[in-house]
């Protein structure tokens, strides 16, 4: 949080909208991919939510939002991936700890 918004308050208003619209933006394409494996590896799991025509709208959701993507340029892209890198790179840290696996084998 600390990080975030210190990055908010210095960084460009143009380059914060541009890293906000491409993370949400990633995040409808793993939703979109996510709803068409479910669908296909659990579709006995009840469902109080349906979406339509599927894989239709999944795929033309997938569409729509990587030309969205695409159209946000490589400036973007590059800051997506280190920013992508950099949240890994603190899960797999905090993990490492903090794993109830970890914990039950010691």
């Amino acid at each position: 949080m600390l990080f975030v918004s210190l990055f908010s308050a210095f960084a460009h208003i143009s380059v914060v909208g541009h890293m906000t619209s491409i993370g949400t933006l990633l995040a409808f394409v793993i939703v979109c991919a996510g709803i068409m494996i479910m669908r296909r590896t659990h579709p006995d799991i009840p469902r109080p939510f349906k979406t339509p025509l599927v894989p239709l709208v999944p795929i033309l959701g997938i569409l729509v939002c990587a030309a969205m993507i695409y159209s946000l340029g490589p400036d973007n892209w590059l800051r997506l991936v280190v920013w992508l890198a950099i949240g890994q790179a603190i899960y797999f840290a905090h993990s490492r700890f903090h794993s109830k696996l970890r914990l039950k084998k010691e």
